[in-house]
């Protein structure tokens, strides 16, 4: 069989047709991880031992798997904040101040907003939710 060279293109473009779709599928396969930070900063109160009450500030990025989910994020802001300071508000002191119990506090938030924003969004927007900054008092 001879090569001529409308075969040898064919040939060619048929090997680079199949690499350029795999390529696509791949990169959609791959998510592209982005941040949304709740503005401002939230500022809570716990109850202490001796019904002191304590502070709690906590600054919270939320990570989603693809940037076009942010807007919905953000839409949904308000619900998102009021159900991480439901949950800190019953929380005991020891756990506001344990790394476990913070380890802990954060999946309960996660799991929480997942869940309430499964219901109004009917999809699962986030991946992780972060707190990147926890001070007490």
């Amino acid at each position: 069989m001879k090569l001529t060279l409308p075969r040898l293109l064919f040939l060619l473009a048929s090997l680079l047709v199949p690499m350029s779709a795999n390529a696509n599928d791949a990169a959609t396969a791959n998510p592209q991880y982005t941040y949304y930070t709740l503005a401002p900063d939230i500022t809570t109160n716990y109850v202490s031992q001796g019904k002191r009450i304590g502070y709690l500030r906590l600054q919270v990025d939320l990570m989603v798997a693809d940037p076009s989910l942010i807007p919905e994020v953000e839409h949904h802001a308000p619900l998102i904040r009021d159900a991480i300071i439901s949950i800190i508000g019953q929380q005991p002191e020891a756990r506001i101040k344990s790394l476990a119990g913070r380890e802990e506090i954060r999946q309960a938030c996660l799991n929480k907003v997942n869940e309430l924003l499964l219901i109004e969004t009917n999809k699962r927007l986030l991946t992780e939710l972060l707190f990147t900054k926890y001070l007490y008092q």
